[in-house]
């Protein structure tokens, strides 16, 4: 298992090949990943803030607890920092396991517990200033499923 914090952009191709010739056994590679939206039409930025460290134990612990959970044979969470623009990718989770059913479900897991839970602070920016994200209901609503 992999997790990546970085501010630097990644390229979804590269680490979507490397990922998937790595795993050996597999019958599924799920992919997914996360672009910063412009919901309102107005973004000029968002702001991510993390603390270094923590961050990457936290997400490290659940993606465990993924593999555990649905018998992964690898994933891979890499979740972006600083200032980003619209439309450019947030984050990136991959899931290998021997059936599809798992690494979907597993991959579900880890993208909600991102949304939700993995400690990112996040702060829209527009034109007219700047707002910090706050949880959504529909999010939290999502990760009790699991």
């Amino acid at each position: 298992m992999r997790v990546v914090v970085q501010a630097e952009a990644f390229d979804f191709g590269v680490e979507a090949s490397a990922f998937a010739s790595g795993v050996s056994g597999a019958g599924a590679v799920v992919t997914f990943t996360g672009l910063v939206r412009d919901l309102s039409g107005g973004l000029s930025a968002m702001e991510i803030e993390h603390y270094p460290g923590m961050t990457e134990r936290a997400i490290s612990a659940i993606a465990a607890e993924a593999a555990e959970r649905w018998q992964l044979l690898d994933a891979l969470v890499i979740h972006r920092h600083g200032r980003l623009g619209p439309g450019e990718p947030i984050m990136m989770v991959a899931t290998a396991a021997r059936h599809r059913a798992e690494a979907f479900a597993a991959a579900e897991f880890l993208m909600d517990y991102l949304k939700s839970r993995a400690p990112f602070w996040k702060k829209e920016i527009t034109g007219t200033g700047a707002d910090w994200v706050a949880a959504k209901d529909e999010d939290e609503a999502a990760l009790r499923r699991w």
